[in-house]
C-alpha cells in the first residue's frame, strides 16, 4: 500500500491566481482588457503573491480594474486614488502599492494629486490607461482630448489643448516616467515590470483606445505611428531628451521607457518608519477604553 504525500506549500504564483471573481464588462475590443492581463502576467512573474500587493483606483471604466483583479483592493473616490494609496504605502510600506485609472480621473480631476505625487516621489505604480475621452459618461472630452476632436460636449470641436502627462511628471520630480501601447502587451510588460520593481514613483502612461465612443485615436491610429524609445538607444537618464521625445505628435509618437532616475522615496525619509517595521503592523498606543471614546465623540 502506497504513502500518501501532501504536497509541500509553494510561494510560486500563475497569472490565474490573480484573477478575480468577476469578469470585466467592458466594451469588447477595448484596451483595457490588455492591460489588466498584462497587469496579472506581470505580478505572478515577479513571484508576488495576492497578499502582497493592492490596487487602488477611482472612478471610471478602467478604474474597475481592482475588481477583477485577485488582490486586495480599494475603489475610491473620483481623482482620489493617489491620495489614499499614499496612505496605504505609508501604513505599510511593504506592500507592493499599484494604482490603476484613466486620463479623465489621473490628470483632470484628479491632476493636483498628479502633481504632488510625483513631487514626494512616492513608491507607488501609476498606470493610467488613457483612453483620450471620458468614456464611463458616454463620450465627453478629458485633459488628453486632441484639438478639434467632436465629442458630446464639444460637438464643433474641442478647443482646450491638452496637456502632457509625460513631461508633467518628469518636471514635477517622478522618478520613472514611461508610455505604453495596449496593442503590444510584450512591450507594456516589460515596462510594467520595471516600473513595479523601480523604488519610487513610476507612471506609465498607457495608450488604451476606447472603441466605442472614440474613433479618433484608435488602434488604426496608433498602429503606424507608434515608435518605441528602445530602438533608438535613448538614454533615460537623459530628462531634456526625453521631454523632446514626449512631445513628438504626429507621424511619430514615442512609447517606451522616457526617464528612469534614482531619488530618496517620501517612506525612505519619513523618520517614524525607520525603525519597528510597517506601521499597519505595530501594537496600538492607545487603550480600547481611549478608541471608544474617540470612536464615540466621531459618531
Amino acid at each position: 500500500m502506497s504513502e500518501t504525500k501532501i504536497a509541500e506549500p509553494t510561494t510560486e504564483t500563475t497569472s490565474k491566481d490573480f484573477k478575480g471573481k468577476v469578469d470585466p464588462d467592458w466594451c469588447p475590443g477595448c484596451g483595457d482588457f490588455s492591460v489588466l492581463k498584462s497587469l496579472q502576467v506581470v505580478v505572478s512573474s515577479l513571484g508576488l503573491r495576492p497578499h502582497e500587493v493592492v490596487t487602488i483606483s477611482g472612478i471610471g471604466c478602467s478604474s474597475n480594474l481592482p475588481g477583477y483583479f485577485n488582490a486586495y483592493g480599494m475603489h475610491t473616490l473620483h481623482g482620489r486614488s493617489l491620495a489614499v494609496a499614499t496612505g496605504v504605502k505609508m501604513a505599510n510600506h511593504e506592500m507592493t502599492v499599484l494604482v490603476t485609472g484613466g486620463d479623465g480621473d489621473g490628470y483632470g480631476i484628479g491632476g493636483n494629486h498628479f502633481t504632488h505625487i510625483s513631487r514626494r516621489n512616492v513608491d507607488l505604480t501609476y498606470l493610467v490607461m488613457n483612453n483620450q475621452i471620458y468614456g464611463l459618461t458616454t463620450g465627453q472630452i478629458s485633459p488628453t482630448s486632441e484639438i478639434g476632436m467632436k465629442t458630446k460636449s464639444t460637438p464643433f470641436g474641442n478647443v482646450e489643448k491638452p496637456l502632457n502627462p509625460i513631461t508633467q511628471a518628469i518636471m514635477n520630480g517622478a522618478t520613472f516616467v514611461a508610455r505604453g501601447y495596449s496593442g503590444d502587451q510584450k512591450h507594456l510588460q516589460m515596462l510594467m515590470k520595471e516600473a513595479i520593481q523601480h523604488h519610487g514613483f513610476s507612471l506609465i502612461d498607457i495608450f488604451s483606445p476606447c472603441v466605442t465612443f472614440n474613433h479618433d485615436n484608435d488602434y488604426a491610429f496608433f498602429r503606424p505611428r507608434v515608435r518605441k524609445l528602445e530602438d533608438e538607444g535613448h538614454n533615460p537618464e537623459d530628462w531634456k531628451s526625453a521631454c523632446e521625445k514626449a512631445l513628438m505628435w504626429g507621424d511619430e509618437i514615442y512609447i517606451g521607457k522616457f526617464l528612469h532616475v534614482q531619488r530618496p522615496t517620501l517612506d525612505d525619509q519619513e523618520p517614524v518608519l525607520e525603525e519597528g517595521g510597517p506601521i499597519a503592523h505595530r501594537p496600538v498606543a492607545i487603550t480600547n477604553e481611549q478608541s471608544e471614546t474617540i470612536i464615540k465623540r466621531m459618531m
